[in-house]
């Protein structure tokens, strides 16, 4: 059985989305909670709903790819909680556009957050991490990062990034009873696909082997997994979780 009492979870980007469900798996199975974003209405409102369900949590809203913001987060986690137990680096953005066509302001932006900012909060949560010789870091990928994306050149290369840097940390890290994982989720349910023209999306769906899309559920039921002791023995994996997407005659 999978439980995480007296645990203290940070979820970046926390405030919607997989951050969300993410939040709501980890205060089922005991954890206390730190909703961390950039907009001050959702993320009050999350932890708003979290606190009615009776789960500790604190909001805390900063840019993961600021330095100073990723450590204060941190700090804010540990003074509340005593403790800095869990990490789970879901702060990301996009911005599509085909190579020929992109900016450097658009490459920028995206590595900034996706890739920078998962550093940036791995560091400053180790740090209490090492001192408890335990802790557990999982990191957002994406199945653009695995196989990449037409028009998405910048979003696939910092989620490649999180794979690479995700399997140096965990090889850095174990001698410290730390574990570093990362997911890399398919096709999934969200704001951000909502945008995606219907007819587009029905025909991901079809090629996805499941014939669905994936719920913010699913990924925050694979980050319980990985942020508890069930997975204890696992370090440096690279969870994908895209409905069958890799398997041979998918799409």
């Amino acid at each position: 059985m999978i439980e995480l009492k007296d645990k203290a979870a940070i979820v970046t980007g926390g405030a919607r989305g997989i951050g969300k469900a993410t939040l709501m798996k980890l205060g089922s199975l005991g954890a206390k909670l730190v909703v961390a974003d950039m907009n001050e209405e959702t993320t009050n409102a999350t932890v708003a709903e979290l606190k009615k369900l009776g789960y500790p949590a604190i909001p805390f809203l900063g840019n993961v790819s600021l330095e100073e913001d990723a450590v204060k987060l941190v700090e804010a986690c540990q003074n509340e909680y005593g403790s800095v137990d869990i990490l789970v680096n879901n702060a990301g953005i996009t911005k599509d556009t085909l190579l020929m066509r992109m900016k450097k302001e658009q490459w920028d932006a995206v590595i900034a957050v996706n890739l920078t900012g998962t550093y940036l909060c791995t560091q400053a949560a180790i740090k209490y991490m090492m001192k408890q010789k335990s802790g557990s870091v999982i990191n957002l990928s994406s199945i653009a990062g695995e196989n990449g994306n037409i028009g998405q050149t910048n979003y696939s290369a910092s989620k490649a990034g999180v794979i690479g840097f995700t399997k140096a940390c965990a090889l850095e890290l174990a001698s410290r009873n730390i574990r570093v994982n990362a997911i890399a989720p398919g096709f999934i349910a969200t704001e951000m696909t909502d945008a995606i023209p219907e007819k587009i999306k029905l025909g991901i769906q079809n090629s996805i082997p499941l014939k669905r899309a994936g719920q913010p559920e699913d990924i925050a039921n694979a980050v319980a997994f990985l942020a508890s002791d069930a997975s204890s023995f696992i370090t440096g994996h690279i969870l994908s979780v895209n409905g069958g997407g890799f398997l041979p005659g998918a799409g």
